[in-house]
């Protein structure tokens, strides 16, 4: 069993993957070729979004997004510690201060209701990440981010193709940012994101940064960086784009399914729970369970892959020991981290192989 069955897809969209990638080699365009504007215009087409800029990376996309804002040495970020670690990386990597506020222990995403108390006067943006595939508290954050004159960056890593009260993700604030990480729900075969940006004076200078600062050919009005995206990568999402929202109905079924199978098992394991008025593209599968590694090693003895999103909260990973926090500073995060569980979840995974993962559970757990 596979945990995101990458190659099932490759195969049923091979011909035209292939013919892409020959087409860049034929005309040897490897960077800034038509595919990119393809990319931009299906992705803005996509969540109606004013401008979509490709680029190198998630990880980039939120660095370009803080960097068009001017964010930098003094200044305070908001943002979540369960999270990967990409989201606050980006905020100390520019000098600024990560500031973490927990998470909801429905969702697991960042709670509105803890954020005015994390502001102080050095305090310039909210980033919040929408986990898991459901979008943040958007309306409430950004109520919050108006009433204090802050910025709002969604990482939507891991939503983008998600709704949030009938809108998408990636459209609900000035910035957001997300990843093509090829495991991701729209994903590359490589290393790829973008920067969603509703203002145009904003987006000229997105576009600047990710090719040295250059305003036209050799005339640099900003300190940027290189954080292209190569041609090679948007041709290859040019073509999954086309599929993607089956593939997200698709998603939606196997995590019903996934739900049904696991309903019976309500005193061990906890499915995702999403917002009425939400809809996720599920980039993960992740249970709240009891006895989680024990549970982990059952399902390796029997060949079926787990992943645990995430182990370590930022707070307590020994990069960020100098922000002074400790253990028990977010107790909602330390203890999701002590039980979640990833399962298999891809587009293409069965119904059999879904039902062989509940049998498993359902075996380990009816032993205890």
């Amino acid at each position: 069993m596979d945990f995101t069955n990458l190659q099932t897809q490759y195969q049923l969209y091979k011909n035209e993957i292939n013919a892409e990638i020959q087409k860049i080699l034929d005309t040897s365009s490897y960077i800034g070729g038509e595919s990119i504007s393809r990319l931009e215009r299906g992705l803005e087409e996509f969540c109606n979004s004013a401008n979509a800029i490709a680029c190198s990376s998630g990880t980039d996309a939120i660095i370009l997004a803080l960097s068009a804002l001017g964010i930098g040495a003094g200044d305070e970020v908001i943002s979540t510690p369960f999270t990967f670690i990409a989201t606050a990386e980006a905020i100390a990597f520019l000098g600024a201060k990560p500031v973490f506020v927990d998470i909801d222990p429905q969702t697991y995403n960042l709670d509105p209701s803890l954020i005015e108390k994390a502001i102080t006067s050095k305090t310039k943006a909210i980033l919040p990440a929408s986990l898991y595939g459901q979008v943040c508290e958007m309306d409430e954050i950004n109520a919050i981010a108006q009433k204090y004159n802050l910025a709002v960056i969604e990482d939507g890593a891991q939503s983008f193709g998600a709704t949030y009260k009938g809108r998408y993700s990636c459209t609900l604030s000035l910035f957001a940012t997300t990843s093509f990480f090829p495991s991701k729900p729209l994903g590359g075969y490589g290393d790829g994101g973008a920067v969603f940006i509703q203002d145009e004076e904003m987006a000229q200078k997105i576009r600047s940064l990710l090719s040295h600062g250059q305003v036209k050919r050799y005339v640099h009005r900003y300190i940027g960086m290189n954080a292209r995206m190569d041609s090679l990568q948007a041709s290859i999402l040019c073509v999954k784009l086309k599929y993607f929202r089956d593939e997200i109905k698709k998603r939606e079924k196997v995590a019903k399914n996934y739900t049904q199978a696991l309903q019976d098992l309500a005193e061990y394991v906890k499915p995702p729970y999403i917002h009425p008025y939400n809809s996720s593209v599920f980039a993960q599968y992740s249970i709240y369970v009891q006895n989680r590694d024990e549970l982990r090693e059952a399902l390796a003895s029997c060949s079926i892959p787990t992943a645990i999103h995430y182990p370590t909260p930022l707070h307590l990973q020994e990069a960020f020991a100098y922000l002074g926090y400790k253990r028990g500073d977010f107790l909602v995060s330390e203890n999701v981290s002590k039980h979640i569980l990833s399962l298999p979840m891809s587009a293409f995974i069965t119904e059999e192989e879904q039902n062989e993962v509940a049998e498993k559970i359902r075996e380990f757990y009816s032993s205890k």
